[in-house]
């Protein structure tokens, strides 16, 4: 087994200046800043991480990129006479394989199912609606815009998805009214299709500007 070296307390990281750092470790340090916090590797213990589970820094912070340190060096922490850390170590393989499904089927060569992964899921979601406008804001019947029982949405096409199911969208934004009945039901991503939207102009959901020929049919008789 290889033995590491401890390291220096780090003095930066890019979540701010440690307030306190502990070397739970030799070269791992968990350090909190008034901001964030995470786990700061070594020169070594960054070489010693898997390929599939090496970030390009050696920074890896406490919401997700954690599980990467805990799952690559389980063995380790396991033997840290910290109560719970066994089932720490487990759940941080549990989130490796949720949020990095890339990372665990190249370390593991195992697939990750789409009902698995939060991340595998939100990317096949996107990946069904790209070239299809997709609802990024809302308004209320607040907006002078949005008539009573409607919601103001704006939509962007979306063109492409990335490694962790978030959506790029590009050109110009498109603004409908929707059912607010059919609004509060929504499950993201929701489009101008799937929402029955109905299209109106508005050059921003805030300008309170709309087309009133667009509205006609949409506002109570007089």
């Amino acid at each position: 087994m290889t033995r590491f070296k401890p390291s220096p307390r780090p003095d930066t990281t890019p979540w701010d200046t440690p307030d306190r750092a502990d070397q739970v470790l030799p070269g791992i340090w968990r350090v909190w800043t008034p901001s964030h916090g995470g786990y700061v590797l070594s020169d070594e213990r960054q070489s010693a991480m898997p390929d599939a589970l090496r970030r390009d820094d050696p920074f890896y912070e406490e919401d997700v990129d954690y599980a990467l340190v805990l799952y690559a060096f389980g063995s380790e922490f396991r033997r840290l006479p910290i109560p719970g850390i066994a089932l720490q170590v487990e759940n941080a393989r549990r989130s490796v394989r949720c949020w990095h499904p890339d990372r665990w089927t190249a370390l593991t060569g195992e697939d990750v199912p789409v009902h698995d992964s939060h991340v595998v899921r939100r990317r096949a979601a996107y990946q069904a609606i790209i070239g299809q406008y997709e609802s990024v804001s809302a308004s209320g019947s607040w907006a002078d815009w949005v008539p009573e029982g409607k919601v103001g949405c704006v939509f962007r096409r979306v063109v492409s998805v990335d490694a962790l199911g978030f959506a790029r969208h590009e050109g110009a934004p498109i603004h409908g009214l929707v059912d607010k009945d059919r609004y509060e039901r929504r499950q993201m991503p929701e489009t101008f299709e799937s929402l029955d939207a109905v299209r109106v102009e508005s050059t921003a959901p805030i300008s309170k500007q709309v087309d009133a020929s667009a509205l006609a049919h949409l506002l109570p008789s007089a």
